[in-house]
């Protein structure tokens, strides 16, 4: 078994990873990116990109659909599954090689193959081959969609969204279990390109959101086109008799149950960090009730050790603009070790492919009623009635803004609504450059565009800062404004 010393060591090579080896690497130090698996991000092999591609086709499917609404009449719409699905891995392959191009213009001595574990604070053993010792090491082991164990005991036709883009065809039918972001950008796109899909939810949350308003308008929102069983738990799933498919048995929260055949079933109900196989009992650092490293979200370190972490692993958002910035700061951390300091983390910003689009960005309602005691002014406006959505028959969902009082800075918002990318966007930009409402309204805005409503919402929120904050709605109330 060989030994090699480094400057920095880098466990995993996705979007953290490759972040925290560049970052390390321009600081002229001696880096090694250490990988056990496949190289490519999650986000090109089985996350944003070949998501995105499927989302790509249902919607041209649903704008066929919805032609007949504006007088426009196709002919008959014939989804060639194959087709769908050999363009998604096509392109799929297309962008992974843009990652992997990259990571072979690293240098052979920056690279090292095979599964790290520690030994030691600074020390890793690499398979059998290698010890590495390094004067700081960046955790960039991402995560894994979770199954639970019985689930598996089904067969392999529970899966995750990882082999939803090996397909070759698509399916008859799918359950979806789990309404987070995965999971209804999936189900629908599915549901649109002709699957019969079926999505469980335990609660009646979706996606990220937590305003209670917005959550009940996206609830009902999607439901209309989406088979969505809220307060539903899964109670049992086996394999059918020829193994063509899943038996899967729900529970409603009054108790009644439902069996129903599926050919696949869709484990949508989160992901874990991928930090329980390497040896982090030896690294002499704090974990959490999970067994993830207590870190400073600022510098990415992990107490006061050499030891950095950064992306999924650290459990935090596994969304890839937070990867990124996570292992920039990690490595750039661990290249100046013992010399930390906090680096830039963004207004947090998260969106959901779905048809309305959810955003969040900011400080959530649900944040601002611990930070703010639930006192905060909020402005909201429906996009049912809005002018350039209807214009598109895209006419519904709900945005609601919110404020801080006295400073009359603009702190958030949730929403799903129509092009819900962009306008998240544009207030994640408000938010960071820390504009107050009023300077917000002085912004151009052109007419008929979707922002128009943002500035409707706006407009209220102003109102609203102008009234008394001891008649501000708590967060029971949940109001538009005090």
């Amino acid at each position: 078994m060989k030994t090699i010393q480094v400057d920095v060591a880098v466990i995993g090579s996705g979007t953290a990873g490759m972040t925290a080896h560049r970052a390390a690497r321009m600081q002229d130090k001696r880096v090694l990116m250490i990988e056990s698996g496949p190289y490519g991000t999650t986000c090109a092999r089985v996350g944003c990109m070949p998501s995105k591609l499927l989302i790509a086709a249902a919607e041209a499917a649903h704008a066929v659909a919805a032609a007949p609404a504006f007088g426009v009449h196709p002919g008959p719409v014939r989804i060639d599954g194959r087709q769908v699905m050999a363009r998604v891995r096509s392109e799929r392959d297309r962008f992974v090689g843009f990652v992997l191009d990259g990571v072979n213009a690293i240098p052979e001595e920056e690279k090292l193959r095979g599964h790290a574990r520690f030994i030691g604070p600074g020390k890793l053993q690499v398979d059998d081959h290698t010890i590495v010792e390094a004067a700081s090491v960046v955790i960039a082991t991402g995560s894994t969609p979770i199954v639970p164990p019985e689930w598996q005991a089904a067969g392999e036709r529970v899966i995750t969204s990882d082999a939803v883009f090996e397909w070759t065809d698509l399916p008859s039918s799918v359950a979806v279990v789990g309404s987070g972001v995965i999971g209804l950008e999936l189900g629908q796109a599915l549901a649109r390109l002709g699957v019969r899909v079926t999505l469980f939810a335990r609660g009646n949350k979706v996606a990220q959101l937590t305003d209670p308003l917005v959550l009940r308008e996206a609830d009902a929102v999607l439901a209309r086109e989406l088979d969505i069983r809220f307060m539903t738990k899964v109670a049992h799933m086996a394999k059918t008799p020829d193994g063509s498919g899943i038996l899967l048995t729900s529970r409603d929260d009054a108790g009644v149950e439902k069996t129903e055949q599926f050919e696949y079933v869709l484990a949508a109900i989160g992901r874990a960090p991928n930090v329980d196989k390497i040896g982090l009992e030896t690294a002499q650092i704090e974990l959490d009730r999970h067994g993830i490293p207590l870190h400073d979200r600022h510098t990415m370190q992990c107490g006061k050790s050499a030891i950095f972490i950064a992306g999924d692993a650290d459990n935090e958002l596994p969304l890839l603009p937070e990867a990124a910035d996570e292992g920039r700061i990690a490595g750039d951390n661990a290249a100046h070790f013992p010399n930390v300091k906090p680096g830039l983390r963004r207004t947090p910003l998260t969106i959901a492919f779905t048809e309305p689009q959810i955003a969040t960005l900011g400080a959530t309602y649900q944040q601002l009623c611990v930070s703010h005691a639930g006192r905060f002014a909020v402005g909201a406006v429906s996009f049912g009635n809005q002018g350039r959505s209807r214009v598109m028959l895209q006419n519904q969902g709900l945005l609601r803004v919110y404020a801080e009082f006295g400073s009359k800075r603009f702190l958030g918002a949730e929403l799903i609504g129509p092009r819900a990318e962009h306008l998240g966007h544009l207030l994640a930009w408000a938010c960071q450059a820390q504009l107050t409402v009023p300077v917000m309204l002085e912004m151009p805005f052109y007419h008929p565009v979707i922002e128009e409503g943002v500035r409707t919402a706006l407009r209220e929120l102003a109102l609203h800062l102008e009234k008394d904050p001891e008649h501000a709605p708590g967060c029971a109330d949940c109001t538009p404004g005090p």
